[in-house]
């Protein structure tokens, strides 16, 4: 009887002192978060996540639908006869499909993964500089040099990803953007009618110039140009044909996975059938 006892009390036992090594364990975590010794380097901590949660949140979607929209052979395209859940062209559409997807996820990852090393980058050169700066205090340049050693560090080194491009180039649009609107501040020493002018024309003069200068690059260097946008530009203002209008074939449609073929205006069964002139309309188009 006393064993039995003793059997139903061990379970309650290992319990509780279970719940009490995790109730310490929590305590000293909290007190090591709320110690203003560990802030610097808790801080650093919290950027890198922050950086890859903000990376995926960003990348995920755009490479969806990039890739899903851009991306030639993503949709499955299947006809009666492979309609067999083994037939060869299923399995390899499924292959396709699954590198597309991990195409997607690669990006994420890196994307994700460059800015929260950034994030760590950034963060301990600004407490190095700190740290080491005779005031002990962060000083004007300290986010430059910092902000310089970990573009460097991640961004400048080796052959460069098209995520790495892109952001880098993001943040040079923000950074002259930034610096433009430095420029017309009135500790400038500006008049305000040449200020006026400025704000008033800039943009326009700004806009109407990236416009007329990608436009001529893209029709006579386009092999300079970034992938994506080279895609992009080709199928708005290349494929341009009049069936392409009514049949979007360049560009796959999200709400359909199944190939439409027209079918022959020679067919008897559509000899007479009113939708036969539309097709041999088109297709004395083409």
């Amino acid at each position: 009887m006393d064993a039995v006892k003793v059997k139903s009390i061990y379970p309650t036992l290992s319990s509780r002192i279970s719940m009490t090594e995790v109730v310490e364990s929590q305590d000293v975590v909290n007190a090591i978060i709320l110690d203003p010794r560990y802030a610097d380097y808790l801080a650093i901590l919290k950027a890198a996540r922050n950086g890859a949660v903000y990376g995926a949140k960003v990348r995920f979607p755009h490479a969806l639908v990039m890739v899903f929209l851009f991306r030639s052979g993503t949709y499955v395209h299947l006809s009666s006869a492979d309609l067999c859940l083994f037939s060869p062209r299923i399995k390899n559409e499924c292959i396709r499909l699954r590198e597309k997807l991990y195409l997607i996820l690669k990006a994420t990852r890196q994307h994700a993964r460059n800015l929260a090393t950034y994030a760590i980058v950034y963060k301990s050169t600004m407490l190095f500089l700190r740290i080491t700066s005779p005031t002990g205090k962060e000083a004007a340049m300290h986010t430059f040099l910092a902000g310089l050693f970990g573009g460097y560090t991640v961004f400048g080194r080796g052959i460069q990803s098209s995520v790495n491009q892109q952001i880098v180039i993001y943040v040079f649009a923000r950074a002259m953007l930034a610096l433009a609107k430095l420029t017309v501040k009135e500790e400038r020493g500006m008049s305000q009618v040449v200020r006026t002018k400025v704000t008033r024309n800039a943009w326009p003069v700004f806009a109407s110039l990236s416009w007329g200068i990608i436009m001529w690059t893209y029709r006579w260097h386009p092999e300079t140009i970034q992938p994506s946008l080279k895609s992009s530009m080709k199928y708005m203002y290349v494929v341009l044909h009049f069936p392409s209008i009514l049949r979007p074939t360049n560009l796959p449609s999200p709400f359909c996975c199944m190939k439409m073929t027209l079918p022959s205006a020679n067919n008897e069964a559509f000899a007479n059938h009113p939708v036969s002139y539309q097709i041999r309309g088109l297709r004395s188009l083409e």
